[in-house]
């Protein structure tokens, strides 16, 4: 919405406001559109190449790391992610300043709100150097970012959940406590999930049996997917919040 108004006597500058739930579901709708893409291009034109690993036995689901380090696949999940990167940043330090404001003197919250956005900024980095470095081109550090994205993404939700276990608390806000539960349920799933996609990942190294890896894509599918709707409880934390992008028409003085 383009809204216009006088100020002190001059016309204020455009400002832009948009719904902060817009862009909460940008930052999840990007890599989810991207992700589907990928996954049903690979395993459509590319089934063999997305599929096959050195144990040489049948799969019918290809890993995330396959299924973005092919072409065209890899350019559309840069794309996506590349895209939403600068929106989520942004809910970052959303967060952060909602959180300070709710825990400046209070400890031990007070520690947990800096740990929180580190954890996030290294959530995000880890994201970004899976996506731009493929397993094609660097093996080790594709898998040391997505290993930098699941541990950082954990250790961000549990801190969140500690958090807003804080707020609900003190809140008569029922969006707060229905915020908590569907966190800490999300949270209970992304690390069951976490741990069956590494037993089938190892049993596929260790045995080679037929299907273990496809068990092993299904699961990280749903890791990535859990983590997905955590951070969507966001439109729920800021729903009545809004960005405003203004524009100011004042002389540059050097």
């Amino acid at each position: 919405m383009l809204q216009v108004s006088p100020f002190l006597g001059y016309e204020r500058p455009p400002a832009i406001r948009i719904s902060f739930s817009t862009c909460v579901l940008g930052t999840v709708f990007l890599p989810l559109v991207g992700l589907t893409t990928c996954v049903l291009i690979s395993s459509i034109f590319h089934f063999e190449d997305s599929t096959g690993t050195h144990c040489q036995v049948p799969n019918y689901l290809p890993s995330i790391s396959a299924a973005i380090s092919l072409e065209p696949e890899g350019n559309i999940w840069r794309f996506c992610i590349g895209l939403h990167s600068a929106p989520r940043f942004l809910v970052t330090f959303t967060y952060f300043r909602f959180y300070k404001g709710h825990f400046s003197s209070k400890f031990p919250e007070s520690s947990l709100v800096f740990l929180n956005v580190a954890f996030s900024i290294s959530e995000n980095f880890g994201l970004l150097l899976l996506t731009y470095v493929s397993s094609n081109e660097k093996y080790l550090v594709h898998k040391e970012g997505f290993v930098l994205f699941i541990i950082s993404s954990i250790i961000y939700m549990i801190i969140t959940c500690r958090l807003w276990n804080t707020i609900k608390k003190f809140s008569l806000n029922p969006e707060d406590s229905k915020s908590y539960l569907w966190k800490v349920r999300l949270l209970i799933l992304n690390i069951s999930f976490c741990a069956f996609a590494v037993y089938f990942y190892v049993k596929h190294n260790l045995y080679c049996e037929p299907g273990s890896y496809t068990f092993f894509a299904l699961f990280e599918y749903l890791v990535v997917l859990t983590n997905m709707a955590f951070h969507l409880t966001a439109v729920w934390d800021f729903k009545n919040r809004e960005l405003i992008l203004i524009s100011t028409n004042e002389d540059k003085v050097f």
